[in-house]
């Protein structure tokens, strides 16, 4: 299984998906052993209104850990076959961890602003 962390420069998840500094995929093998994380440069711009998530899926990912996601950015995903996992924080390494061992579950929780940034 292939999983999608935004990442900010500090290694953590990105409160905010469309302005994260790039996204860490990480393997999980059949026997749970996840491996180095495959890095992809964040294109500037919104996350939901990039091609990111059929990049993503061309690389085979399934699930996308996020920290703050609005709901366009969630569809857009969905519609390529990647689950979001909203709600998360921490150190991304320690977080794939986590949702390894089925520690972690979906907040539900959506954002409900958009921001530009100049």
């Amino acid at each position: 299984m292939k999983i999608a962390v935004p990442v900010n420069r500090n290694g953590e998840v990105d409160g905010h998906f469309g302005h994260c500094e790039y996204y860490s995929i990480y393997t999980i093998s059949s026997n749970g052993e996840i491996g180095l994380p495959e890095i992809i440069e964040s294109v500037d711009g919104c996350g939901c209104k990039s091609n990111i998530a059929s990049v993503l899926a061309a690389k085979g990912v399934k699930v996308m850990l996020a920290g703050g996601i609005g709901g366009g950015a969630v569809n857009v995903l969905n519609s390529e076959g990647i689950e979001v996992v909203r709600g998360c924080s921490g150190p991304s390494s320690e977080l794939v961890k986590m949702f390894a061992a089925g520690k972690i579950s979906d907040s539900g929780e959506t954002c409900t602003h958009h921001h530009h940034h100049e």
